[in-house]
């Protein structure tokens, strides 16, 4: 099998106890289910985003050439036929081009922030068009080829010509822009700050694992070979990445990490496991598996509500089921290799933390959660693995800090839990916390969006699990 170490963010793989490649294509594929709330959906950042343009776009000015896009001729050196100024430039109704010939808009572009931009001019067919800013090609996409991006550093408040020359009659004023090195983004920590070089190639494009395949159910549903935008979206990571990479980079069979989650929920009822009973507290009776509400006054007849305890366990990890029985379906490459689960991971907590009881409770619906998912999945020996939650990193207080000193207590080495020993273990995830003025965007539940984060996570998550498999 393969042994992955890490040195800071560079994941290496050392061979051991060589597998032949016959051997490995003979073994099932190993399955990794990751399960919590909105930021093991995934929240960090990629780029900082596309935004549609416009007034960043100065004295924008369209020129009709005659004739067809000729590769050749100099547009710069040609009369135009026509010319004419657009009073509106993106945004979402520009003003529309006079069409017939060949169409180049020119002009002036003023950023007001200093950075490395990528421009997507143009939207359908608009898009076949050659763009340069400042002398720069910054996007070519010829008709029946990718658009081809390079990006550009621009300061902040500088005027720099631009202009588009589009090559088919099918020209308009739409565009976005991303800017690359907002701070904490995936684009940034990896190309800007030379972390996690394994995520890009030689040529800065996203690698892409032909070895492991995510899926998610619920959220975060992309389903392909493991790279950039499995989280919430296109532009979003989650701990999967780095999760991905260190348990690819371990085993010699293919790898399924399959994601169930969903945000805003929490353990004591959303995640409630089956099995679980009612409590009371101070006079409050608190739902156990399927009541609703979530409490009620001890004595009183509850009214239900169209939602019970535990209906986010059974949607997430009903429709995780639901895949491994289809397996040879969903995944024709694998058809009829089948599968073993090798492992279980757990984010989730912020929710939790918003109620005191909840908080307190924290511990006992953890430990029935891994003995829970363990028998459902037919895999009572499979190593899981638990982050801790970070919010505010080492200042974290209050039932924060309850439900984080809860998700330790459970790991099998504190000693708690006997029978957790070397197959269940806690990751400490506070230290990878990073400042607003280090992120994209000041959203503390979603960890400001920092993607070095969410790698981090994943990396420790990834590490914990080997930790188990190798019996560290």
């Amino acid at each position: 099998m393969k042994r992955s170490i890490i040195l800071g963010s560079l994941s290496l793989a050392v061979l051991s106890s060589p597998v032949t490649a016959q051997e490995a294509d003979a073994k099932p594929v190993k399955v990794y289910i990751l399960a919590g709330q909105s930021n093991m959906v995934g929240i960090g950042q990629v780029t900082g985003g596309g935004s549609r343009w416009g007034s960043e776009f100065i004295d924008p000015t369209v020129s009709v050439y005659e004739g067809e896009y000729d590769p050749k001729a100099d547009y710069d050196s040609l009369k135009p036929v026509k010319e004419v100024k657009l009073e509106k430039f993106g945004g979402v109704s520009p003003t529309p081009y006079p069409g017939g010939g060949t169409q180049v808009v020119r002009g002036s572009i003023e950023m007001k922030a200093a950075g490395v931009y990528e421009f997507r001019p143009g939207y359908g067919g608009s898009t076949h068009n050659i763009m340069v800013v400042d002398g720069k090609e910054v996007h070519r996409k010829e008709v029946g080829k990718e658009s081809v991006h390079t990006p550009i550093k621009l300061e902040a408040g500088k005027k720099v010509p631009f202009k588009i020359t589009y090559l088919t009659g099918d020209a308009g004023g739409l565009g976005w822009y991303a800017r690359l090195d907002i701070p904490g983004t995936l684009s940034t920590v990896v190309k800007e700050n030379g972390k996690f070089p394994f995520l890009v190639d030689g040529e800065g494009n996203w690698t892409e694992r032909n070895d492991v395949w995510y899926k998610g159910v619920v959220t975060a549903t992309a389903d392909k070979w493991l790279s950039v935008g499995c989280g919430a979206g296109g532009n979003n990571i989650g701990p999967e990445l780095g999760f991905g990479h260190i348990v690819g980079d371990f085993h010699d069979e293919p790898v399924l990490i399959l994601k169930a989650s969903q945000g805003n929920r929490s353990l004591a009822w959303d995640f409630l496991p089956p099995g679980s009973e009612r409590y009371e507290v101070d006079g409050t009776v608190y739902a156990g598996y399927k009541d609703s509400p979530a409490s009620w006054e001890k004595g009183s007849e509850p009214e239900k509500i169209n939602w019970y305890a535990g209906k986010q366990y059974d949607d997430c990890f009903g429709a995780a089921k639901v895949v491994l029985q289809n397996f040879d379906n969903e995944f024709p490459q694998w058809k009829g290799r089948g599968y073993e689960i090798a492992g279980f991971g757990w984010w989730q907590g912020h929710k939790d933390q918003g109620s005191e009881v909840y908080a307190a409770r924290y511990e006992q619906n953890l430990v029935h959660l891994i003995k829970t998912l363990r028998r459902e999945f037919q895999a009572p020996e499979a190593p899981f693995v638990v982050a801790t939650i970070g919010f505010g990193g080492w200042e974290m207080a209050g039932d924060a800090v309850t439900v984080a000193n809860a998700q330790l207590a459970v790991s099998g080495e504190k000693g708690k839990y006997p029978e957790f020993k070397g197959n269940v273990k806690t990751v400490e995830t506070r230290d990878f916390w990073r400042p607003v003025d280090q992120s994209p965007k000041a959203q503390d539940f979603h960890y400001n969006q920092n993607a070095e984060t969410y790698m981090l996570v994943g990396q420790a998550m990834g590490n914990g699990m080997l930790s188990l498999l190798q019996g560290d």
